[in-house]
């Protein structure tokens, strides 16, 4: 009969329910992730289509920033740099040397991290809404610095010249179908990096960092290397995201990829979703990117801003009445504790 100090250990209750919960997640995303890989069989309008692309690569691109403005607590709206950066270098790559779209994005991803680590490392040691306002601040110079760059076409921007029909140019010209799974892979890969990153020690280091940076010091998280890779990964997505969108429309320049309402609108649709969840940045791009493109269709040509009134009511209705974001009405709520949400 073996001993007790023999007796393999017990697992513990609590880590038996994580486990179970990130399993279940893990079915609930592949199930989500079949739907909407269906979801453009069922209508052939291509406008409908155009909608449904930007709602899943907006929904990737509010996950990136949700990363680190979720997980982390550290709140960016400089994410149109790294967005536009990661256009940009993709862009050039293919019309001045050639290089497939399918290899640049990671390049301009690359490139789009390591300017979120450049930008993370002065602007880290300052926090709250001061962070907050050195990220604008940011974002603003390198749009300025684009808007009269002549090497990257300065205001007039650059074409996207069309080559052929390709999958490693990701040109399509007969169809969008093709355009709905490169989002869709680029949307599952961002959930499925905060998926890993929500149950790893980096998940629970982050969001220490982000209830009381005092306490995380005093159990031994590396504060500022947390923020750093937190502002890397973000910076990464965000970048390949940026990629992606520019092969799409086929053109860009700073005003179309790099002015500041473009950070608005990767950040929002994880802030009305849920900040610091799996789906709130899906939900909230769900319910703002829809709204925001019909509402500029039908009603942004009156001249009254009327579009603008309702896509501004519908925030400020959801803040007041569900401040912890749209995807609390699925009883999903924050993995953080104290003061910035609850635990789940």
């Amino acid at each position: 009969m073996r001993s007790l100090a023999e007796a393999p250990p017990r697992p513990l209750a609590g880590d038996n329910s994580i486990l179970r919960r990130r399993r279940r997640e893990l079915r609930i995303g592949a199930v989500v992730l079949v739907l909407l890989a269906l979801l453009p069989l069922a209508t052939r309008d291509v406008y409908a289509q155009n909608l449904i692309i930007l709602t899943i690569l907006f929904a990737g691109l509010a996950q990136a920033w949700n990363i680190l403005g979720g997980y982390c607590g550290q709140i960016s709206l400089g994410h149109a740099l790294y967005f536009g950066i990661g256009g940009y270098v993709s862009t050039l790559l293919f019309v001045q040397a050639g290089i497939p779209p399918t290899l640049g994005m990671f390049v301009g991803g690359l490139v789009g991290g390591l300017t979120a680590l450049l930008v993370g490392w002065p602007c880290f040691r300052l926090s709250g809404h001061y962070y907050a306002i050195a990220t604008v601040v940011v974002g603003e110079i390198g749009y300025l610095l684009f808007l009269n760059w002549d090497f990257v076409g300065g205001a007039s921007g650059v074409y996207v010249p069309f080559k052929a029909d390709s999958l490693i140019n990701l040109q399509f010209r007969i169809s969008k179908l093709p355009w709905h799974y490169v989002a869709l892979a680029f949307a599952a890969a961002a959930w499925l990096v905060a998926w890993v990153i929500e149950g790893s020690r980096w998940g629970y280091s982050w969001r220490a960092v982000k209830d009381d940076v005092t306490a995380a010091r005093s159990l031994a998280v590396r504060v500022f290397p947390s923020k750093m890779a937190a502002a890397a990964i973000s910076g990464f997505l965000t970048g390949v995201g940026g990629a992606v969108y520019a092969q799409y429309v086929g053109y860009i320049d700073p005003d179309s990829i790099m002015a500041g309402n473009m950070s608005i609108l990767i950040a929002l649709p994880a802030v009305l979703g849920g900040v610091g969840t799996l789906w709130g940045p899906l939900i909230g791009s769900a319910v703002l990117i829809p709204l925001s493109e019909l509402s500029r269709s039908y009603l942004g040509g009156s001249g009254s801003g009327v579009d603008l009134m309702i896509y501004g009511a519908l925030i400020v209705v959801v803040a007041l009445a569900r401040p912890q974001g749209l995807v609390s009405l699925l009883g999903v709520k924050s993995r953080s504790g104290g003061g910035n949400g609850g635990t789940a």
